[in-house]
């Protein structure tokens, strides 16, 4: 699942808020326990379509999708984060668990100077080599350690993608190539232009 993370100002807030009460209740260990937690409730929510329509849908009242919501998570995660989803659910952000859920990854990835990187190959199977490389010139650009997501793209040919927040990053075969044809398509239209009859003969 590549994760089309929708990290706004609100879905910021509620994650802020979630950091804080994490400091309160151990600190770290209490914050990390809820990043994993969270995540997995994302994969939950994105896995399942129904599920997320469920969640999102104005057609479903906010009593029927709060209750339903609180028997399908409760016993499943911490008592806090399950606190904290039911606050949101009240506050009209079912629909938001998951953005909320990156949003506080997000937050705990810079508390510990690191960054979430989407890596696309064709298989989702990059070779450990690459996943080095790839961490590596993280690192120097960054000066933060990649958290790398694997991902499959069969639209690929070859090569790698990594998406670095909003910023895609192509270095796949097929964009090599594509820019080598535009490359040859404008050398061979300048070379016209210069010598049209030559072409034309």
């Amino acid at each position: 699942m590549a994760a089309t993370r929708n990290i706004d100002e609100i879905a910021s807030v509620y994650a802020q808020s979630l950091i804080e009460v994490c400091d309160k209740a151990g600190g770290n260990a209490v914050a990390e326990a809820c990043t994993s937690e969270l995540r997995e409730l994302a994969e939950l929510i994105r896995a399942d379509k129904r599920f997320a329509e469920f969640l999102r849908s104005p057609i479903i009242g906010d009593s029927l999708r709060n209750a339903s919501l609180a028997r399908i998570i409760k016993g499943r995660v911490s008592d806090l984060v399950y606190r904290f989803v039911m606050v949101l659910a009240s506050h009209g952000r079912a629909g938001r668990i998951d953005d909320v859920a990156d949003a506080f990854e997000a937050l705990m990835q810079a508390r510990f100077g690191r960054i979430e990187v989407d890596l696309f190959t064709l298989d989702g199977k990059a070779s450990p080599e690459v996943i080095a490389t790839v961490k590596a010139r993280v690192k120097e650009a960054f000066s933060k350690d990649a958290v790398l997501h694997q991902y499959s793209d069969p639209s690929m040919i070859g090569g790698v993608k990594l998406r670095i927040g909003d910023q895609l990053i192509d270095a796949s075969i097929a964009t090599q190539l594509r820019s080598m044809r535009e490359t040859v398509s404008n050398a061979g239209t300048r070379a016209i232009r210069a010598r049209p009859n030559d072409f034309l003969a």
